[in-house]
């Protein structure tokens, strides 16, 4: 059997493990399905590139309040699905070739098949050539991300219905699309395939849209939502039929009854779910949570020594900065096993690139309150900045969030044009301390940028400093 010094399972975060510095090491790396994970493929990149073309195209609804009168002509869409993935392929293919082929990877083995544990530190792929390998190694690194979570739907399988992997290559762009899923996912395609002149309808199990984020912003999100799609919340999804001139018939069960939809495209978007499942990783001693997360410490080890695990497999986080993150913590810890650092997950921002965009950090009104934790909010409207007349921004705010007595920001969270943008700076003052009294009043704020918006909020909170 042959034996490796290190082997990484999943080449998404996990393929940037592998360096130069790993030349004297015997390494294999697996890889299930295409090089570059979830973000580069179907995720965070290409969702954007189209975010951004939906954008472009959304501009003529709204530009004749600045009094300039613009027509959207034509949306081109598989131009726009070309131009995204004409870019995207090449570098997953790329990515690949090197890892097989270049010089630099002498030393490097790559299996492309899925992997699953048959004993303890041993790994048997079943290669996409139809061929098996066995093999066992020192160290693992777990990094095998997630994959869309697909409801008991009565019906689903049997109608054909698009995930996120999916729906970014429809061959047409439909007439009617049915979202079900209330998330980020479902906010960013609404956003996307509403801008393009598709009639979309979100279906949501709950009161809200993006209910996990600060409530007010929530139901900011969930107001502006309704008025651009059909949104049908306290809705659940209970049977879909393909229907005799192809499109499908949704079915679902609201407080006023069953309600039925007939749309030509359906996304399913209620989630995403850690491929642990895959690895059968009772075999060799690895634990998973209640949530089939892989557990992990502070050094991204389970529970097995020498079994690194980092990702989406094994965070609530399904980020790509997070993966990034816990893949350079893991990297140092592979290379100095004397002298390991741990993960820092204290502050993990996120945002939704819908529209209007989303961005969140730290504890959130409703959290803050949960846990008995005292706080003072400061907030500060779009409308109230020179930026924010500039653009007739009627709906956006920040707030921030901070203790009465020592002003250490515990959370912020912006809805409005930018939002990611501009949150940036509190995550870095989060970070390394600086409390919002001196964020706000001993630095130079660009006058009339929108980072505005987040100087006001500060100057907004009612702190109390102690003594």
């Amino acid at each position: 059997m042959t034996h490796y010094d290190l082997v990484v399972i999943g080449t998404g975060s996990g393929n940037t493990i592998v360096n130069k510095r790993f030349a004297d090491w015997k390494v294999a790396i697996v890889e299930r399905g295409t090089f570059g994970g979830t973000c580069l493929n179907v995720g965070c990149i290409p969702t954007k590139m189209f975010v951004h073309a939906a954008d472009v195209a959304a501009t003529p609804s709204g530009s004749s309040r600045y009094g300039v009168d613009e027509q959207l002509l034509d949306v081109r869409w598989t131009d726009v699905r070309d131009r995204i993935f004409g870019r995207i392929d090449p570098i997953a293919a790329g990515g690949s070739e090197y890892r097989h082929h270049n010089p630099d990877n002498a030393n490097v083995t790559v299996y492309d098949g899925t992997g699953r544990f048959t004993g303890f530190k041993e790994l048997t792929v079943d290669n996409k050539d139809g061929s098996t390998s066995v093999f066992s190694a020192d160290q693992f690194v777990l990094a095998g991300g997630s994959r869309p979570i697909i409801p008991p739907v009565p019906g689903l399988e049997e109608v054909g219905f698009h995930t996120s992997n999916t729906i970014m290559r429809l061959p047409e762009l439909p007439r009617r699309l049915a979202i079900i899923g209330s998330g980020f996912v479902a906010a960013e395609f609404a956003h996307v395939f509403a801008s393009f002149g598709v009639e979309v309808t979100i279906v949501a199990r709950g009161d809200l849209l993006l209910r996990y984020e600060d409530a007010e912003v929530a139901e900011r999100f969930t107001e502006i939502a309704r008025q651009r799609y059909d949104v049908r919340t306290r809705h659940e999804t209970v049977r879909v039929e393909r229907r005799d001139d192809g499109s499908i018939l949704v079915k679902m069960l609201s407080p006023d009854g069953l309600d039925e939809l007939i749309v030509d495209e359906l996304l399913v978007a209620v989630g995403r779910e850690p491929n642990s499942d895959l690895l059968n990783l009772d075999a060799t001693g690895v634990e998973v949570d209640s949530e089939a997360r892989v557990v992990v410490d502070e050094y991204q080890q389970t529970t097995v020594d020498g079994i690194y695990a980092l990702g989406d497999i094994t965070t609530p986080h399904q980020l790509k900065h997070v993966a990034n993150h816990e893949a350079r913590v893991v990297k140092h810890n592979l290379l100095n096993p004397d002298d390991r650092v741990e993960s820092d997950h204290r502050f993990v921002p996120h945002a939704v690139f819908s529209s209007p965009q989303i961005a969140s950090v730290g504890l959130t009104e409703e959290q803050a309150k949960e846990r008995g934790i005292p706080y003072v909010a400061g907030v500060e409207r779009y409308a109230d900045i020179a930026y924010g007349w500039a653009m007739e921004d009627t709906t956006g705010f920040a707030k921030v969030l901070a203790d009465p007595k020592t002003g250490q920001i515990i959370g912020c969270h912006i809805i409005g044009p930018q939002a990611p943008t501009v949150i940036q700076p509190v995550i870095q003052a989060m970070s390394f301390g600086l409390d919002a009294y001196s964020m706000a009043r001993e630095q130079y704020w660009i006058h009339p940028a929108m980072p505005e918006v987040l100087e006001n909020a500060l100057l907004n909170l009612e702190l109390h400093p102690e003594g």
